[in-house]
């Protein structure tokens, strides 16, 4: 069996290689490579994440919550409903498992009682800052290795990609 990953990185060893390597390429393939590396890719990049929560019995939508309600302290859960793009069905029972994990808290807004707020508590913080500091580590590690206009690069095209949807 091939290792996807080492032919992946066979065909683009360095910036040069690779960019030889894709004007070679009919436009099918080369949209290929980009399909397989970027899947291979976000394997790396979920897979050490992916090892601490398995210890907890906690999957990656756990770590999307933990994520941006991290990012967005106080958040409604209608806010966070919208920004995960789930239903209220999706979100309810991971989300209720954080809780009664002590990893978030939920409150009443004091300007409306109707809303519930969600927040981290310090284990949660804790918790979060391990699981995406191991994603900022291997990101800063990447980019540093291919240079400040591929990084620029390669966020235009998340940017851009996250807007297609």
């Amino acid at each position: 069996m091939v290792d996807p990953i080492a032919t992946a990185d066979m065909q683009s060893n360095d910036n040069a290689k690779a960019t030889d390597t894709h004007s070679s390429e009919s436009p099918e393939t080369a949209l290929h490579l980009a399909i397989e590396q970027f899947y291979f890719g976000y394997r790396a990049f979920t897979a050490p994440p992916d090892r601490i929560l398995d210890q907890r019995g906690l999957g990656r939508v756990h770590h999307r919550i933990l994520y941006f309600v991290g990012r967005n302290p106080q958040i409604s859960v209608n806010a966070l409903l919208s920004i995960l793009n789930v239903s209220k069905q999706a979100l309810n029972a991971p989300l209720r498992q954080l809780i009664a994990m002590r990893l978030v808290v939920i409150n009443t807004a004091e300007h409306d009682r109707r809303v519930r707020q969600l927040s981290l508590t310090p284990m949660g913080q804790k918790l979060e800052a391990q699981l995406t500091g191991t994603q900022m580590k291997l990101l800063q590690a990447v980019f540093d290795e291919v240079g400040e206009s591929a990084a620029a690069g390669w966020h235009q095209v998340m940017h851009s990609l996250s807007k297609k949807c």
